[in-house]
């Protein structure tokens, strides 16, 4: 599994800063204002779109989340999920 340091790599500091902080409200559990949805198919999968944006990550039961793919939204963003 990727560490957050190296999915964050590469983009540049404004998108990071706009990255950190949406890492943080999914941390926190805090999706009021966000634009999160379950992925079809997978029952603990989630994705966060923020403009082009798409932040994937996966729920466990134990609350504990896991930031599986950041990225700019393509054709292949949900290939392997």
């Amino acid at each position: 599994m990727p560490t957050l340091e190296k999915l964050l790599r590469k983009f540049n500091g404004k998108e990071r800063a706009v990255l950190i902080a949406l890492i943080e409200k999914i941390v926190s559990l805090n999706w009021r204002s966000l634009d999160v949805k379950k992925l079809k198919g997978y029952s603990s999968f989630f994705r966060l779109r923020k403009g082009y944006f798409r932040i994937i990550f996966e729920v466990q039961k134990n609350k504990t989340i896991y930031i599986l793919a950041i990225e700019r939204r393509s054709e292949k963003t949900y290939r392997d999920y």
